[in-house]
């Protein structure tokens, strides 16, 4: 359970992701690219990017509000990666770890954002947890 509220963002990023690349009929970039030395922040890059696009469709983000939201996104994914490469022998530390990732990324959307977008966003996350959930009880 506390798995899945850490991994919430990242599955509502994967979903809009998802949503997005069926809506464009565009596939989701991969890694394949990405240079050998540094695939965290390429990959972290890209899917703060693709995230931040559909957000801003979602959203109705403004110019500062889309760089700002990118930023915060790009730097969650590398902060995420770092502590899964540093804690992955002690998955206690990695959970405490990333909670607070996660809750120092939603404090940090929630000054950007709307208090309309802010809940819009909410909105949509308990929406693709509501569907994790029924997934997973299939």
């Amino acid at each position: 359970m506390s798995a899945s509220r850490f991994t919430l963002s990242l599955v509502l990023a994967a979903s809009l992701l998802a949503s997005c690349a069926r809506r464009h009929n565009a596939t989701i970039p991969t890694a394949k690219s990405a240079p050998v030395a540094a695939p965290a922040p390429v990959v972290a890059s890209s899917a703060a990017r693709d995230l931040t696009d559909v957000l801003t469709e979602e959203l109705n983000l403004t110019g500062e509000q889309r760089r700002k939201v990118r930023a915060v996104f790009t730097n969650t994914a590398e902060q995420a990666n770092a502590a899964q490469q540093r804690l992955s022998s002690n998955r206690p530390a990695l959970m405490t770890e990333l909670k607070r990732i996660n809750a120092a990324s939603d404090q940090e959307l929630q000054t950007i954002l709307t208090v309309t977008q802010y809940k819009q966003l909410k909105a949509k996350q308990r929406q693709v947890q509501a569907q994790m959930q029924a997934r997973k009880a299939q």
